[in-house]
């Protein structure tokens, strides 16, 4: 491929910068205090992981964590497996082609703003079935089941895949309690929330392109789940947009560490108090990049909105309407096959006008 297709090329202002600071102020925080038990009681053991997690959330929407607990051999697992699926002939990627019946699978079209991501992607949930609104219609209540699909080569994805989401969703479960936590509420607040999880991950290959300075991984986005944990390789590309400057900054690759980030439904429960925060994927024209990210998201049937414990009628009303996150996730992934003129639904579509 010596020319970039005009699907992929980012209007001017979007495109990225080549030589961007590396981050080395995105917090990187220690998780070891929480690895003597599976629980998050002990108050003094974890208070100062807490209060880090609180200003990293604050400050910047991002960190990444180290001594997390995740067995490395299952990360390695997946990573090979996933190495291998990308490295086929696309004719074979496509005999799993996910599409508006079945939205798990292969998937190379996939736009952000309604530019071409220079990627390939393969989705799986994290509970199979996954339960899902069957329609977009506010008042429609039927139920759906979306099911995964799995490729015949490699075969031992499915289990590498299966294997590591428990490594991870322990992790996320985790995270989620120090969050809760840091906000002041009970670590066990919003357990609830993810009995009929909507959480979804993704294998991501980003191939080495001829044009890096025109077209990106991933556009400039933010996530609408809950959380992202995401694994990545050594080659990096993701960037952050720093909040105090609006600077994108790019995320020096730690070995083995995971990076997490506030997607919008932690904005609306916390009313505004941590923030999702812009990112974006560079690549180059040298090396392949392969990620992993998690997508932590609550049951479909679940009423987005500002936690009661974090709202006061007159001093801190509620920011957001309530929203139902089922038909938001379906309306977004349907979204993806075909390029809208105009913007997919947003978070701020739901904010309360002051």
């Amino acid at each position: 491929m010596g020319e970039v297709d005009p699907a992929f090329i980012q209007h001017p202002e979007h495109r990225p910068k080549l030589s961007v600071p590396k981050a080395e102020g995105i917090p990187l925080i220690d998780l070891s205090p929480l690895n003597s038990s599976d629980n998050i009681s002990d108050p003094k053991a974890i208070g100062g992981v807490v209060r880090e997690i609180g200003n990293a959330c604050k400050e910047w929407g991002f960190f990444q964590v180290i001594n997390h607990g995740v067995l490395l051999d299952k990360r390695k697992k997946i990573e090979d497996a996933a190495r291998k699926f990308f490295a086929q002939p696309l004719e074979e990627k496509r005999k799993i082609t996910r599409d508006e019946k079945s939205l798990f699978g292969y998937y190379d079209t996939e736009h952000t703003k309604n530019v071409r991501d220079w990627k390939e992607v393969f989705d799986f949930a994290v509970e199979d079935p996954m339960l899902m609104p069957a329609s977009l219609d506010p008042e429609d209540k039927e139920e759906t089941k979306w099911t995964n699909q799995w490729p015949e080569y490699p075969q031992e994805l499915r289990v590498a895949s299966e294997e590591y989401t428990e490594e991870v969703e322990k992790l996320a479960l985790k995270l989620m309690g120090l969050i809760a936590l840091s906000l002041g509420v009970p670590a066990d607040r919003f357990n609830s929330y993810f009995k009929d999880q909507t959480s979804f991950i993704r294998l991501n290959y980003y191939p080495p392109c001829p044009s890096p300075q025109l077209a990106l991984g991933v556009g400039r986005h933010k996530d609408s789940g809950a959380l992202t944990v995401l694994a990545q390789d050594e080659v990096g590309g993701l960037e952050v947009k720093r909040k105090r400057d609006g600077e994108w900054i790019q995320v020096k690759p730690t070995p083995n560490a995971y990076i997490i980030n506030v997607g919008d439904i932690i904005q609306v429960w916390s009313n505004d108090r941590y923030e999702s925060v812009e990112h974006r994927v560079l690549v180059n024209s040298e090396r392949g990049r392969f990620s992993i990210p998690y997508f932590v998201n609550p049951a479909h049937y679940t009423l987005v909105k500002p936690l009661e414990e974090l709202t006061h009628e007159q001093e801190d009303p509620a920011k957001y309407k309530p929203y139902s996150w089922g038909k938001f996730l379906s309306h977004r992934k349907l979204s993806n096959f075909k390029k809208h003129n105009a913007e997919n639904i947003q978070l701020y579509h739901f904010r309360v006008s002051e």
